[in-house]
């Protein structure tokens, strides 16, 4: 062990093992320094988490990509494709691919005795993520049963049994007489508020289609990292190919469904580097300032090893030491401290948020490991070259001066 170890040590631990870092000024920096680590470890875990919550809402409905007809216009009654089994067979087999399924969906207006809303009526073939979602009821089990959301029940005073009489405008109305079998809630208040889901047969004989004609063909992929990729894969597959009907396949990604929406997520980053940034320096100042405690604290036994013998750069080595060790206490109880405030909320979903701004009900937990451990060796890397900045003031201080004092 090196003798600028030994001393930093003998320094950080009193001789009775009372630890000399108690004084009131050092417990403050080592305070700010706790507090640092946690407000970066907790602002990572919300953003990661508020990030992944989101995405998983709009792909639950979206999906990551989707197959679509060339000539649509943008609007919930599009154009149909033909989806073969060839083409969805082709499309499972390629990597990163979860599922693929098909969707029809049409505008239409439902009315009570007291209320109307407009509505979209989604038919879909992939249920895995209302089945995660629903509050009461069943999925749909024949052509007639639908499923809506709790904000459209409160609106239109409707629950689980009750007819639901939709009205699809077009050259001629046409009136269906749906059942409410399920109510579902995401959370996600502008979807909820538009889609009733349902079966496709109802549809496909709304719309006069074929077995094989669909609104488009949605393309689950097993994370969003893959996004991408995914998306490359399916437009390869379907880029300059009509199929039997002449219609051209577009292909399109959920990011670009929802511009509006990721743009705001990405958003979150920023502010992330700026609180990261705000509370280094924060943290860095705390560091600052309790080493150069630490320094005064002990100038006599600076001059005495000095007169001994120590050059500048060996004593500097003493205080940097004995400073890292107080930055080694305060990341260690920051995450501790930091790990503890995230799994509870993570738990209990103590803090509430106003869904129909945040799109969310509380505010979520991630927990990315690879994120946090660049964070805890970005934190103690940057504080080890903040601590040798203060150190400088070891070189400016003479044994001769120190010893004539005394």
């Amino acid at each position: 062990m090196r003798f600028e170890t030994f001393i930093a040590k003998r320094l950080y631990y009193a001789q009775q093992g009372e630890q000399r870092t108690s004084r009131p000024a050092v417990r403050v920096a080592l305070a700010g320094i706790i507090i640092g680590v946690m407000v970066m470890l907790v602002t990572v875990c919300v953003v990661v988490g508020f990030k992944q919550t989101v995405t998983d809402k709009v792909v639950g409905f979206e999906a990551h990509v989707r197959v679509v007809n060339f000539d649509n216009n943008n609007t919930y009654e599009l154009q149909p494709i033909l989806a073969p089994d060839s083409l969805l067979t082709e499309l499972r087999a390629m990597p990163y691919i979860k599922n693929v399924s098909t969707f029809i969906t049409k505008p239409c207006i439902i009315k009570t005795n007291d209320a109307f809303q407009g509505v979209v009526l989604k038919g879909t073939d992939y249920w895995d993520y209302f089945a995660d979602n629903l509050l009461a009821g069943t999925l749909p089990s024949t052509d007639k049963d639908v499923i809506i959301s709790q904000r459209l029940t409160q609106l239109l005073h409707l629950q689980v049994g009750d007819p639901l009489m939709c009205y699809f405008v077009g050259e001629n109305v046409q009136v269906r007489k749906l059942t409410i079998v399920g109510i579902y809630e995401t959370g996600f208040v502008d979807f909820d508020e538009r889609f009733v889901l349902c079966n496709q047969p109802v549809l496909r004989q709304l719309n006069r289609w074929s077995e094989q004609q669909v609104s488009g063909i949605a393309v689950q992929a097993d994370a969003v990292k893959h996004l991408y990729e995914v998306s490359d894969e399916v437009f390869y597959a379907t880029a300059n190919r009509f199929d039997a009907d002449g219609n051209a396949y577009y292909t399109e990604t959920v990011d670009q469904l929802n511009p509006q929406i990721f743009s705001w997520l990405d958003l979150l980053d920023t502010n992330v580097i700026v609180i990261i940034l705000l509370m280094l320096c924060v943290s860095g100042f705390s560091m600052v300032s309790g080493l150069i405690i630490l320094i005064l604290d002990s100038i006599q036994l600076i001059g005495i090893l000095k007169s001994l013998g120590s050059s500048n750069r060996q004593v500097r080595r003493i205080f940097v030491t004995q400073a890292a060790m107080l930055v080694g206490k305060g990341v260690i109880w920051g995450n501790i401290l930091g790990f503890a405030l995230c799994l509870v909320q993570h738990v209990t979903h103590l803090i509430p948020l106003d869904a129909a701004t945040y799109y969310v009900s509380y505010v979520p937990m991630a927990f990315p490991i690879g994120w946090l451990l660049l964070l805890n060796v970005g934190i103690v890397l940057t504080s080890l070259l903040i601590l040798l900045a203060p150190s400088v003031i070891i070189t400016k201080i003479s044994p001769a001066k120190v010893m004539h004092f005394e």
